[in-house]
């Protein structure tokens, strides 16, 4: 007889360290497997299209209900899943709840949790704390256009947001560049700064030179490679973080995983603007308001709203996983300028959540929990 037993593994988050999670040069190496599968269309997210970024719950700014949860910044309640096909096979769901205010508590921005589904059976195989799955991979994926993109002779970062986004980008730029030395940080405030600088001379010592920076400016000026990790409110692309053309040297790298806008030089045709993944992005622009980069601030959301406005041309806008699967360039020469746009994606967590959960199976890292012996309906 066919059993049919259900058991899963639940992983906390010291659990999920010991399976590997933290493993930054494996997360870029997984990640860019995964955008292979991505460019041959081996994947599924959800929505008509099949590449939505995924279904969020927003509140009203007036509500009769008192008990209502306000729409302050960052507060969310999102639902992300995808199905990964070559070697993963495996579908999943991040839930995320998202509030700014948490840190008044002591508590992380967002926290997150994962459920990894068999793909066949639809059965759980694992539900897992999901806040360093999701940060490890949302780093990762600048440390795969990094490899493809920045030169490789890169030393100076600039990191604009010194919080988890900033610290897993940097982990990726180091896993992927290793002559990085120097790294210019801009933060709000006192805090974060003092975390940030302490965890940069406790993991990286080879970086020699650290500066403290009190201008977008300033961060972008003088680098190979710069980030914008800074969370904040949507609704106002003008008060984004903005790249201006004159700040930025021939060769840079920009990724952004977070809230960016461009200057109209940054606009021109030279500028080499990359999105990592086109049918994202579109999902995105048939799904909100125009102009679309009021409600997504990621900078290639901008980049659709120029075309739209008839200033970049479509044929401008490159696609990361074409690029990883060697069917598009990656850097051409030294003195070329590429943008990237990272808008994060549930492939990204089915992928690396599933190569943690083997890990774990594999070294007996987990408990063991019962969905049900025999079904009660069936």
């Amino acid at each position: 007889m066919i059993s049919q037993k259900i058991d899963f593994i639940y992983l906390s988050e010291p659990d999920m360290i010991r399976a590997g999670v933290t493993d930054m040069a494996a997360c870029v190496d997984t990640m860019e497997e995964m955008f292979r599968l991505l460019y041959h269309g081996d994947y599924r997210m959800a929505g008509a299209n099949n590449n939505s970024h995924g279904a969020i719950v927003l509140f009203p700014e007036n509500s009769p209900f008192p008990d209502m949860p306000k729409p302050t910044a960052d507060r969310r309640f999102m639902a992300m899943p995808a199905y990964l096909g070559g070697r993963f096979r495996t579908a999943g769901m991040k839930w995320y709840g998202s509030n700014i205010e948490n840190r008044t508590k002591g508590l992380p921005r967002s926290i997150l949790t994962f459920v990894l589904n068999d793909a066949d059976s639809g059965a759980p195989l694992a539900f897992m704390s999901a806040n360093l799955l999701s940060a490890y991979r949302t780093g990762a994926v600048p440390g795969v256009g990094a490899r493809h993109l920045a030169r490789r002779d890169s030393r100076v970062v600039g990191i604009l947001g010194p919080g988890v986004m900033g610290k897993t980008s940097l982990s990726a730029f180091m896993a992927v560049c290793p002559k990085i030395d120097t790294v210019k940080v801009k933060g709000r405030g006192r805090e974060n700064l003092d975390t940030f600088l302490a965890w940069l001379g406790e993991t990286y010592p080879q970086i020699t030179s650290v500066e403290v920076v009190e201008s977008v400016e300033a961060v972008v000026r003088d680098c190979d490679i710069v980030t914008f990790c800074g969370s904040g409110a949507t609704g106002d692309p003008s008060t984004y973080p903005t790249v201006k053309r004159e700040w930025v040297r021939p060769g840079t790298f920009l990724s952004m995983p977070a809230l960016c806008n461009i200057d109209e030089g940054m606009e021109a045709p030279e500028i080499r603007k990359v999105l990592d993944n086109t049918g994202l992005y579109d999902a995105w622009y048939e799904e909100n308001p125009k102009p679309a980069h009021r409600w997504v601030p990621a900078v290639g959301v901008r980049f659709l709203d120029l075309t739209a406005e008839g200033r970049v041309s479509r044929d401008q806008l490159e696609d990361l996983g074409k690029i990883v699967a060697g069917d598009a360039p990656g850097r051409r020469d030294d003195d070329e300028i590429v943008i990237l746009s990272v808008g994060g994606m549930p492939v990204e967590d089915v992928a690396w959540g599933t190569v943690v959960y083997r890990n774990a199976l594999e070294q007996g890292i987990g408990t063991k929990l019962n969905l049900w012996d025999e079904p009660a309906l069936r």
